[in-house]
Formats: C-alpha cells, sequence, structure tokens
C-alpha cells in the first residue's frame, strides 16, 4: 500500500443520482424503431410509478409495434379501462383492432378517441375515415397503408409515430 492510502472502504454516505423517466427513455426507443428496449424501460416506469394509464398504453403500443396483437389489445383496453379520457390509449386500441380486422368496432373505438380530442387530430380522423371505408367496402386497402400510432409525451404534448 502506498504512503497515506487508506486500506478501508470510504465513509459517509453516496448521494442517489436521480434516474431518468423510463417513460421518456421508452419514447426517444420507440421513435428509434428499439421496441423491444423501450418495454424494458416502461417495465421499469411501472415499477417506480405503477401501471398508470401512461404505462399501459406506453406497453400496449411497444407491443402493437413487435405484432403481438393480443398483448397490446390487452393492455391498451386495460389503459382506456383507467382512464376513459386517454386519446393515445383509445386511438391505438383502434389500431390494433384494425389490425385484428375488426374495422366495426375499431371505427366506435376511433370515433370515441376523435371525440376526446375535439377533433384536433388529423391523424385520428384519417384512421376513422380509413375504418369506416372497410366497413362500407370490405376489399378496401388505403392509397396510403400507413397506420398511426399516438403516443404520450409529457404534459399533454402528443407524438405521433408511423408504423413501418
Amino acid at each position: 500500500m502506498g504512503a497515506g492510502a487508506d486500506p478501508f472502504a470510504p465513509t459517509g454516505s453516496v448521494g442517489r443520482a436521480e434516474s431518468v423517466d423510463g417513460l421518456i427513455v421508452g419514447h426517444r426507443l420507440m421513435a428509434a424503431g428499439e421496441y423491444e428496449l423501450a418495454i424494458k424501460a416502461y417495465l421499469r416506469a411501472a415499477g417506480e410509478i405503477g401501471t398508470t394509464v401512461d404505462v399501459l398504453s406506453a406497453l400496449g403500443s411497444a407491443n402493437l409495434q413487435l405484432g403481438r396483437l393480443g398483448q397490446a389489445e390487452d393492455l391498451l383496453r386495460k389503459a382506456v379501462k383507467k382512464d376513459e379520457t386517454f386519446v393515445p390509449a383509445w386511438n391505438n386500441l383502434g389500431v390494433v383492432l384494425m389490425e385484428r380486422q375488426k374495422p366495426g368496432e375499431a371505427s366506435r373505438v376511433f370515433q370515441t378517441a376523435f371525440a376526446l380530442d375535439s377533433g384536433n387530430s388529423d391523424e385520428i380522423r384519417q384512421n376513422l375515415q380509413r375504418a369506416l371505408a372497410q366497413i362500407e367496402n370490405p376489399a378496401y386497402t388505403s392509397e396510403k397503408s400507413e397506420a398511426f400510432d399516438l403516443v404520450r409525451r409529457g404534459n399533454g404534448r402528443y407524438l405521433i409515430l408511423s408504423t413501418p
């Protein structure tokens, strides 16, 4: 041991650094297309803040992106049950229902999302129009086969992510 070196561990308390919000990390990972890592971040957020409507909706969205439609539907139904006014969960539930070939139920879900959003989202309007068009003509395929997910990003800001 060198001069002045202490063989014992330092004394005192180690300051605990604040962790980064798991929801924010998850949203960034979703935007980067890292859906499995986003799920891990959202689960970490659930451990820290509980299974809030934000967490349930985010987990449902990540599972939707991974094609896990059953899991996504279950999580999004839990989210809308927890908060019946949470627009992103309603919209994403509609997207899942469209993927599961349930345009009738999807259109009702999109109508709910559209009404709760006061018609402010063009993306929800387009989702609703696609669902209604598919009901009228089951062979309908949209020229723009892109679906949209609405993901909450703190304090009422929303980020629209298009699915690949």
